[in-house]
């Protein structure tokens, strides 16, 4: 009898497969449904002028491409892969639906036929560090670990290398989650916060999304969740669940500068090498995560010595005596709070970028306690000022504003105006589509301008 993943794709042969969306992440499963025989479409809004050569060579090995404005026009299919982007209620989807096509994905089918232990989490915030944490501190115990989902590598092409004995740990987004039918072994709800509001029809979904992680574990499932947040601190799982508090008492907390776990002391704050008090609570939730799995020590080995995830509070260059701070994962105003809370002085702040249709109020408080010099550029600008400008707290004195348009004239702008000693952050608290792929290309692009200055 053949593996739950031989099996899957086997039952694919000749049935006709559409993949929505021909990114990164969609490509080697495109090459997986052509190695078992399925007649597969590539389905692409990019007009074929700006495909790159991988997708043309998919086309070349067999995948027909539906490609341009009407790229899901007369598409038909038994089985849909839905890239995460697309809502699953897109009127095409739903067309394709009530046709008889089946929809899925990739991460759902990975959930399907993975063999070993997966172990999952989502939030609006710090869900990138505190999965990249679970894994490091896994495979400093010896344990062989995969990290993906909306992090890494696709998973799902890699099933058939995975042991039972292995890990699987995976980040969640509301997108991916949002008509998943399964959930994993182990689950953390980092925090919940307004956040891609610009696809979600409102708070409400985006809160059910993020509760499928744990919505299909069964009485042996373990649910993390932050018991600071007002919205998780409501959550139950099916299981067992275990809170995490900075604030107050919990089963993960901190008493005495230590983070302790049912009363025992695990790691002193002062070992955790990453900034900012929200490191310490990434690092509760992933003690909570590997709670029996690893010793003690070995989490307090890697707390020594972990420097943190690219463009997460990323030191790029000290020149002149002023340190430059990549944060561009700071999508969300939530995240760029934890960012400016990370610093003891008042910081240079570069902010601005896509609107998500999310509120900015509670930004402004916290740019008027933290931030001298706010550097604005992007499409939430004008928000993001407004937010500052109606706080009671605001001197224009004490705070200047200035309005720069583009990323690049802003950051600019802050590195002219920065001086020995200070801090400059770009953590935009907004994405980055209104002038960059994605927020991996921004961040790369701010450490490009700060190395040639």
């Amino acid at each position: 009898m053949g593996s739950a993943f031989e099996t899957y794709f086997d039952s694919l042969r000749g049935k006709k497969i559409a993949v929505l969306g021909l990114g990164v992440s969609n490509r080697p499963l495109v090459r997986l449904l052509l190695e078992f025989g399925c007649d597969v479409v590539g389905c692409d809004k990019t007009p074929r002028e700006k495909l790159d050569a991988e997708v043309l060579e998919l086309e070349r090995s067999g995948c027909r491409l539906s490609l341009g404005e009407d790229y899901l026009d007369g598409v038909e299919a038994d089985l849909l892969f839905r890239t995460p982007g697309m809502h699953p209620d897109n009127p095409a989807i739903r067309a394709l639906r009530d046709r008889g096509a089946e929809v899925t994905s990739e991460m759902e089918v990975f959930f399907e036929v993975c063999p070993c232990r997966i172990l999952a989490v989502t939030g609006s915030d710090g869900k990138t560090t505190t999965t990249t944490l679970i894994s490091e501190i896994l495979k400093a115990a010896g344990k062989t670990v995969w990290l993906g989902g909306n992090i890494g590598t696709p998973l799902l092409p890699l099933v058939r290398q995975m042991r039972n004995e292995d890990f699987a740990v995976v980040e969640l987004s509301s997108f991916q989650l949002m008509d998943m039918k399964r959930s994993p072994t182990r689950a953390v709800v980092t925090n919940l916060a307004p956040n891609h509001l610009d696809i979600h029809k409102d708070m409400e979904e985006y809160i059910q999304a993020k509760k499928n992680i744990f919505r299909y574990q069964d009485e042996t499932g373990l649910l993390i969740l932050n018991g600071d947040n007002p919205i998780t601190s409501t959550f139950r799982g099916n299981g067992t669940t275990r809170f995490f508090s900075r604030l107050g008492p919990a089963d993960i907390c901190l008493e005495g500068g230590v983070i302790c776990r049912d009363g025992a002391p695990v790691l002193p704050v002062a070992d955790i090498l990453l900034p900012g008090v929200h490191n310490v609570e990434n690092y509760m939730a992933a003690i909570a995560m590997v709670d029996g799995l690893v010793e003690d020590e070995v989490i307090r080995r890697v707390a020594r010595t972990f420097g943190g995830v690219e463009h997460r509070i990323e030191l790029v260059r000290v020149k002149d005596g002023v340190r430059f701070y990549n944060d561009s994962i700071a999508s969300s105003p939530s995240r760029t709070i934890a960012g400016l809370r990370s610093f003891p002085e008042k910081v240079i702040l570069i902010a601005g970028g896509y609107d998500k249709h999310i509120p900015y109020d509670v930004l402004g408080p916290e740019i008027c306690d933290h931030v001298k010099k706010l550097f604005l550029g992007g499409a939430t600008g004008e928000k993001i000022r407004a937010a500052v400008e109606n706080c009671p707290e605001y001197d224009p004195q004490e705070l200047e504003i200035v309005d720069c348009g583009s990323f690049e004239k802003a950051v600019r702008a802050a590195a002219a105006a920065a001086r020995t000693g200070d801090v400059v952050l770009m953590s935009p608290a907004s994405a980055a589509f209104d002038q960059f792929k994605n927020f991996m290309v921004r961040g790369d692009f701010y450490k490009k301008l700060v190395k040639e200055l």
